[in-house]
C-alpha cells in the first residue's frame, strides 16, 4: 500500500512537461487509465446482471431445498431392511364412485366382504382388501369418479404412520352419521337406483405399491385397483398392518344423489 502511494505521489506534483521522466509518467498513466476505464465501465453494466444472477441462485436454492427433502427421503429408504414389498411403510387410500342401478350386486359383495374381515388378523384383512378392490374392478362399467393417494414412511416413524391411517380413517367416519352393516340374512329389501362411493385405507409394509393415479383415467383407476389387490396377498398377506373400509350409502333404501357426492367427497375426480 504505501508502495502504490510512492508511485501516484510525483505523477501528482508534475511541473515540467519537457522532463522525460514526466513524459514517461504521463504515457504510463494514459495506457492505464485506457486500460482501466474499459473494465469499469464492463463492471457497471454488470451489476444488474449480477444481481439476476442472484435471484436465480436464490429461486434455485428454493428448488434444491425441496430437491433435497426428496432426495433425504431415498436416502432415508437405504438404511431401511427391505422386505418383499420393498423398503419403509406406505399409507394409502383408493375411493371410487359408482352409479348403481340395483343393489344386488356390489352392496352384498361389500356387506360380506365387511362382516367377513372383522379381524385384526392381517390375512383376513388382506383378504378384505383383496375382495374390495376386485368387485370394484369388475364394475369399472359402473364407475363415475374416483381419487387416490398415499404418504412413506420410513421404519422408525411407525407410529407416524399409525397415526395419518387413523387420522384418514377418522375423516371418512365422521362423514356418516352413524356405521351400519346389515346382518347376514337380514329381510331388508333393497332400494332403487343410488350412486356409491367406496373408500380403502390401507397401511402396508414396503415402498412398491402404487397407489397414486386413480381418477385421472380409467386406465390408471384400474391400475391403482389391480396393483392393490395384488399385493396385499404378497407373503400371504403378512405384508399389511390395517384396513379400514368404508361405503355409503350402507342403509338398503338410503339414496346417495349426485349432488351429496360433490359435497360428501369434493376429492373425487370424474372419469
Amino acid at each position: 500500500s504505501s508502495l502504490n502511494h510512492q508511485r501516484i505521489t510525483p505523477a501528482i506534483k508534475i511541473i515540467s512537461l519537457d522532463h522525460p521522466h514526466t513524459m514517461t509518467s504521463i504515457r504510463s498513466l494514459l495506457v492505464l487509465l485506457c486500460f482501466l476505464l474499459p473494465l469499469a465501465s464492463s463492471f457497471h453494466m454488470m451489476l444488474p446482471s449480477a444481481a439476476t444472477t442472484t435471484k436465480r441462485t436464490s429461486t434455485s436454492t428454493t428448488t434444491q431445498r425441496h430437491l433435497f427433502d426428496k432426495i433425504f427421503e431415498e436416502g432415508g429408504k437405504i438404511f431401511e431392511d427391505s422386505g418383499p414389498l420393498g423398503k419403509g411403510i406406505t399409507v394409502g387410500k383408493v375411493q371410487v364412485a359408482l352409479a348403481c342401478s340395483d343393489r344386488s350386486g356390489i352392496f352384498a359383495a361389500l356387506e360380506k366382504s365387511a362382516r367377513d374381515g372383522d379381524s385384526t388378523n392381517s390375512r383376513v384383512l388382506a383378504q378384505l382388501a383383496n375382495d374390495v378392490c376386485l368387485g370394484l374392478l369388475r364394475r369399472s362399467d359402473d364407475w363415475t369418479a374416483a381419487t387416490s393417494t398415499s404418504q412413506w414412511f420410513n421404519t422408525n416413524d411407525a407410529g407416524k404412520a399409525e397415526s395419518l391411517f387413523n387420522d384418514w380413517s377418522n375423516r371418512e367416519a365422521a362423514k356418516f352419521e352413524k356405521e351400519y352393516i346389515p346382518s347376514a340374512g337380514s329381510d331388508e329389501k333393497g332400494g332403487g337406483p343410488t350412486n356409491l362411493v367406496v373408500s380403502v385405507v390401507v397401511e402396508m409394509q414396503g415402498d412398491q405399491t402404487k397407489f397414486d393415479g386413480a381418477g385421472f383415467s380409467l386406465a390408471g383407476t384400474r391400475e391403482v385397483l389391480s396393483n392393490v389387490a395384488s399385493d396385499v396377498l404378497v407373503d400371504r398377506g403378512d405384508c399389511v398392518n390395517a384396513v379400514e373400509l368404508f361405503w355409503t350409502p350402507s342403509e338398503r333404501d338410503e339414496v346417495l344423489t349426485r349432488q351429496d357426492v360433490i359435497i360428501d367427497f369434493p376429492e373425487l375426480i370424474d372419469l
